[in-house]
């Protein structure tokens, strides 16, 4: 009989942030002064939500309802465990643009220059869920095919043109340091045990073997 390894617990801060009301998963963020927000997936993609975000751990939310991590899929079935990773965000405070060009295009014209400033960080955390087909692309470090269902499933204002190949570079870093860093094994969710149950890497899978 295997152990099951004491990391497998999650501790209060690696306990994913649902929302009260809808039931989905939030990302969490930390300004610069280190406060921590939460927001909507579709807040994170620049969209709206019409009720503010009322976070809670998802162990306290009755039938959350947990999407795919990666592809943003319904229905998860994996949770995975990997490094911690942040990524720094910076807020634009200040366009420049021609003034000729302003006056014929409006807010058409090109940037000639920008200023930024420090933005809140998004904290991804250690537990990454997936959907089926997603986790089959993980089982089998297929990072590339993993980068192309993500994109294929976004909408396409955030691909559209040069965007795919600075979106696609973004996710080949993130996933990269997911595939670099998984820990052995994964959890199963089922519908009492949101935060998944323990299943023991299977014999002479590749995650198991390059470990």
């Amino acid at each position: 009989m295997t152990l099951t390894p004491a990391w497998t617990a999650p501790t209060p801060d690696e306990v994913p942030f649902h929302c009260r009301t809808c039931r989905r998963a939030l990302h969490r963020h930390q300004a610069p002064s280190g406060a921590v927000t939460f927001l909507h997936p579709a807040e994170v993609r620049g969209g709206e939500v019409e009720h503010p975000a009322r976070p809670a751990p998802v162990t306290e939310i009755p039938d959350p309802i947990i999407e795919c991590d990666f592809c943003s899929g319904p229905n998860a079935s994996w949770v995975y465990v990997c490094a911690d990773q942040e990524s720094d965000v910076r807020i634009v405070t200040r366009r420049t643009v021609n003034l000729g060009d302003y006056q014929r295009r409006h807010h058409a014209a090109r940037t000639r220059a920008v200023e930024t400033a420090p933005g809140p960080v998004q904290i991804w955390g250690e537990r990454w869920s997936a959907c089926d087909g997603c986790a089959e692309l993980i089982e089998n470090r297929d990072l590339y095919g993993l980068i192309a269902r993500v994109t294929d499933a976004m909408p396409a204002k955030l691909t559209r043109g040069k965007r795919l190949m600075s979106v696609r570079g973004h996710l080949h870093g993130t996933f990269s340091t997911v595939l670099d860093t998984l820990q052995p094994g994964r959890f199963q969710i089922t519908q009492h045990h949101p935060l998944g149950v323990w299943q023991e890497p299977q014999q002479g899978s590749g995650r198991e073997t390059d470990r």
